[in-house]
C-alpha cells in the first residue's frame, strides 16, 4: 500500500475506533436490539412522549452504528481495490482505490463528529456570550471580533443568529455581548468555545505600532425547553432594569426596558435587552438563567464522570485556550489539542470546524496534549 493510502486508512480507522469507543460498541448494539423490540410493541405508542424518545435514541444509534458498519465495508473494498491495481500494474484502477480512500477519510471525520454529538443538550439551540478582559479598548475591540467569527461560524453552518444583549465599548468594540445561536446540534459544536481567547497583533490604536496582547472570554450554554424542570426562587433573584444600548434597532435608548437577573447564590448574571418590553426582556433573561444553571449542571456531571472540573477563570494570561497571532506571523493555535491553522482570518471569519472536531475526540479519549503556546 502507498504513503498516501496508508495515511487515508490510519485516519478511517482511527475515527471508527474512536466512534466504537464512544459508543461503547457492545453495550450500543445491545442497546439497539432492546429499542427495536420497543418499537415492535404496540403499547409504546400509548405514551407519545416516551416513544419519541425511544426513537430518538433509536435513529440515532442506528446512523452511528449503520456509518461505522458501511464505512469498514467501503474501507475493505478499497484496499482490496488498490491491491489488485498495483498487481496488476494498472495505475488507474490504484487511483480510483487511493480517491476511494480519500473520500472515505473525509466522510469517516464527518461522522465521527456527528456521532460525539449524543450528549443531554448537544441537539439544542446555544447562547454564546463574549465578554472583553482587562485592557480596554484592545479587549473591547478583540471581544467584538469574537462576536463576528461566531456569527459568521454560525451563519456558515445555515443557523440563525440572534444578538440577544450588548454593550458597546467605550471608544470600539463591546464590552459584552450575548448570541443566540438556532440550528440543530448549535451546542453540541460550540460548546467546546467556552473560555480565555487570546489575540496577539499590531495594535490600531497604538500610534506607535507596538504588538499588543489581548484577552476576552466566551461562555456557552443550551437552550432549554419547558420539559426541563429548573427550580428558581424568586428571593434568590435580583432583578434590575436600564436603558439598552448599542446595536439594536430604533426602539432602544427609549426606555428602561432591558432586564439583567442576578442569582444570588450561584453570582451568575444574565441580561436581555432585545425586546420592545421590558416583561419580553425579563422572560429572556429568566430563559437565559435557567439554562446557564442547567449547563453548570451538566459540567458537575461531566466533571463527575471524568474527574475533572474547568471553571470558569479570570479572563487572562494562564488561563487561555487558544491564541491567535496576526503579527509578526499568521498563527491560530489551540492549547488543548494542538491544532493549528496559519490562516487566522478564515478563522477569525468563522472556520472554526476543525478547532470543535478536535475538541469533541479530546473529550472522549481523554488524551492530554502538551502544548506550548506561541509568542
Amino acid at each position: 500500500m502507498r504513503a498516501e493510502g496508508q495515511a487515508h486508512i490510519d485516519s478511517i480507522t482511527a475515527a471508527l475506533a474512536l466512534i466504537r469507543k464512544f459508543l461503547d460498541w457492545e453495550r450500543a448494539l445491545r442497546r439497539l436490539d432492546e429499542l427495536n423490540a420497543r418499537v415492535e410493541d404496540p403499547s409504546l405508542w400509548n405514551d407519545p412522549k416516551a416513544a419519541e424518545e425511544v426513537m430518538r435514541e433509536r435513529r440515532r444509534l442506528e446512523q452511528a452504528i449503520g456509518a461505522v458498519n458501511d464505512i469498514s465495508g467501503e474501507m475493505a473494498d478499497a484496499i482490496e481495490f488498490v491491491d489488485m491495481g498495483e498487481a496488476e500494474g494498472d495505475d488507474a484502477i490504484v487511483a480510483d482505490g487511493l480517491a476511494s480512500l480519500k473520500a472515505l477519510a473525509a466522510r469517516a471525520e464527518t461522522d465521527k463528529v456527528q456521532a460525539l454529538l449524543a450528549g443531554e443538550a448537544d441537539g439544542n439551540d446555544a447562547y454564546i456570550e463574549v465578554h472583553a478582559g482587562a485592557g480596554g479598548t484592545e479587549s473591547q475591540d478583540w471581544a467584538e471580533m469574537l462576536q463576528r467569527m461566531y456569527s459568521r461560524w454560525a451563519e456558515r453552518r445555515g443557523y440563525k443568529v440572534e444578538l440577544v444583549d450588548y454593550h458597546a465599548g467605550e471608544q470600539a468594540g463591546i464590552k459584552s455581548a450575548t448570541l443566540l445561536v438556532k440550528g440543530e446540534n448549535a451546542y453540541g459544536f460550540a460548546k467546546t468555545e467556552s473560555g480565555v481567547h487570546r489575540l496577539v497583533r499590531i495594535s490600531p490604536y497604538d500610534s506607535s505600532a507596538r504588538r499588543h496582547t489581548s484577552f476576552s472570554s466566551i461562555w456557552v450554554y443550551p437552550v432549554i425547553d419547558d420539559n426541563i424542570d429548573i427550580e428558581i426562587n424568586d428571593s434568590d433573584l435580583k432583578i434590575d432594569t436600564y436603558r439598552a444600548s448599542g446595536a439594536g434597532g430604533q426602539h432602544i435608548n427609549t426606555t428602561d426596558s432591558a432586564v439583567r437577573i442576578t442569582h444570588i447564590p450561584t453570582g451568575i448574571v444574565v441580561a436581555s435587552q432585545s425586546g420592545r418590553s421590558q416583561h419580553k426582556n425579563k422572560a429572556e433573561a429568566m430563559s437565559m438563567l435557567k439554562a446557564r444553571m442547567y449547563e453548570a449542571e451538566l459540567q458537575r456531571r461531566e466533571a463527575e464522570a471524568s474527574g475533572e472540573y474547568q471553571a470558569k477563570t479570570e479572563i487572562g494570561w494562564g488561563h487561555q485556550i487558544r491564541s491567535y497571532v496576526l503579527q509578526p506571523y499568521q498563527l491560530v493555535k489551540d492549547l488543548r489539542t494542538g491544532v493549528t491553522s496559519t490562516a487566522p482570518g478564515d478563522v477569525l471569519d468563522g472556520a472554526l470546524d476543525p478547532f470543535m472536531a478536535a475538541a469533541l475526540s479530546q473529550r472522549v479519549t481523554g488524551e492530554k496534549v502538551e502544548v506550548e503556546d506561541v509568542d
